[in-house]
Formats: structure tokens, sequence, C-alpha cells
């Protein structure tokens, strides 16, 4: 950047540079997010916080490892990675049937499918603000969410149910995707 009068433009004309590498450099929204938490939390405050969050990880993976399988023998950092390649094997469950159940214990669904490397990968990121009782919360819907796997694996598979809009067709989705609601697609409303 290069100030001429009074605006600021880019100076392209440089011969040793690597050149433009790309035109978006994110979401500012973002960066003032990112900014002011690291302003406001401090350095040790960032410390406390990642300490935290390894901590919260290692929890669920010390509650979970035995039941789902742990591809790392070792704990994790941040975040806990299982795998329902077992699980899958023994009742036709899938990743994506306990993340949808999950939602009807009131949880959002881990990151799932990924890493690539883990087959049924389910990725879980419990963040430094989450109290021991909403952990303990989560690996006892896990849990449950296993046995039923195993004493009634349809439940699973057709999860979730007590949410206001039932099971997504996802390969629908991809294929026609809706990027744009109108008042048409509105469900119909009881007459008052």
């Amino acid at each position: 950047m290069i100030k001429r009068g009074e605006a600021f433009v880019l100076d392209r004309d440089r011969p040793e540079s690597i050149g433009r590498l790309r035109a978006f450099n994110g979401n500012f929204g973002m960066f003032i997010r990112a900014y002011t938490y690291i302003r406001e939390m401090g350095g040790e405050g960032l410390t406390m916080a990642s300490t935290l969050a390894v901590l919260n990880a290692r929890y669920l993976w010390a509650q979970l490892r035995d039941h789902y399988s742990a591809p790392v023998p070792q704990p994790c950092m941040h975040e806990v990675v299982l795998s329902d390649a077992i699980l899958e094997k023994q009742t036709g469950v899938k990743t994506l049937d306990i993340a949808k159940r999950l939602l009807d214990y009131g949880f959002h669904s881990p990151t799932i499918y990924f890493p690539l490397v883990v087959p049924g990968a389910l990725m879980i990121e419990p963040t430094e603000t989450e109290t021991k009782e909403t952990l303990d919360e989560f690996a006892d819907a896990m849990l449950e969410i296993l046995r039923e796997a195993r004493e009634q694996p349809e439940l699973v598979k057709t999860a979730p149910h007590r949410t206001v809009v039932g099971r997504m067709d996802e390969a629908r989705a991809a294929r026609q995707p809706k990027l744009r609601w109108s008042k048409n697609d509105a469900p119909a409303t009881a007459a008052k």
C-alpha cells in the first residue's frame, strides 16, 4: 500500500515480491471478535482458556474412549476424536445417525467424518467455557445413544425425533440446494 494524495492504493510494481496472493482477506467482523477476545482476555486469560479447553477435551476423552473407538491411544489436546467404526459394523448405526440423535438430547452435533483418516469420525471440541455438568450430560447422552444403537437401532437411524424439523434428506439438499426462502416455503398454519 502506498499513499497517493488522500487515498491509499495497492502498489503492484514490486518485481522482488511473490505478487498478489488473493483478494479476500477474511471476514472483518471475525477479526474484530478475535481481536476483542484477545484484548479482553490478556496473556494469562488466554493461557487459562487454553488450559481449560484441553482439560475439558481430555475429560470427555476419558469418559468415552472405552465405549466408542478411540483411534488415538493417548490423550488429546483441545478436541476429542472418536470413531463409530465398530458400532456401525455391529448395528448399522452410522456417524450421521449419532450426530442427529444428539439433537434430541439438546446438543449441537459435533464435526462428523473428519479427520478423513479416521473412519466414522466424530470430532468433539468442548470449549473452555463448558462446565463439568454440561460435559457429564454430553457424555451421558453419548452413552445413552450407544445403548440405543445396540438395543433399538431404528430409533437412532431415524433421529431426530424431538426437534421442530425432522431428518433432512442430505443427498437431495446437496443435489437440489434451496438457497432462497420464499413465503411459499412456509408451513401452513392452523386458522386462529
